[in-house]
């Protein structure tokens, strides 16, 4: 799958190199060239999870059963724009920091359960409703059954 696959987000090439020597930069340079081995099975996973269904940090290092939700993230900082980022999320529902809105409008696209927010909360944004788009990484589609029951087979 990596063939179809940039790597990063567009911004590794602008993070600043600082007091680093020549050497660590040609390591680095190569190291954003090669997808990583646990990058590229974080990805994989990332483009398993349904459309309108979200997987938290640690719930995909669990599926993996390797790392944790830091090494996770670090991945989709680094490599995650080449895959539905946004169905890869914090364990308290809320929007990621800086991508609200452009998370915000995949979710209401995707149909993915939302919980309002409060009028006292920070910028009146929406949370993940995690009971309901949390995706078990078995249940096959969206998870949707013929009654329409999208809860069923959702919690890990």
């Amino acid at each position: 799958m990596s063939q179809h696959r940039t790597s990063g987000n567009g911004t590794s090439g602008d993070r600043a190199i600082g007091d680093r020597t020549r050497d660590d930069r040609t390591r680095d340079d190569r190291a954003v060239d090669e997808l990583p081995e646990y990058a590229e099975r974080v990805l994989d996973v990332t483009e398993l999870i349904p459309p309108g269904r979200v997987m938290t940090y640690g719930d995909v290092a669990e599926w993996l059963g390797e790392g944790g939700p830091r090494q996770v993230g670090r991945v989709m900082a680094l490599y995650g724009a080449a895959v539905p980022w946004w169905r890869v999320v914090r364990a308290d529902g809320a929007l990621l920091p800086g991508h609200e809105l452009r998370a915000l409008d995949h979710y209401r696209e995707e149909s993915t359960p939302l919980r309002e927010a409060s009028r006292s909360a920070e910028g009146h944004l929406p949370r993940l409703d995690m009971k309901r788009a949390r995706w078990d990484g078995v249940t096959a589609g969206a998870g949707a059954d013929a009654d329409g029951d999208k809860d069923r087979g959702a919690h890990i």
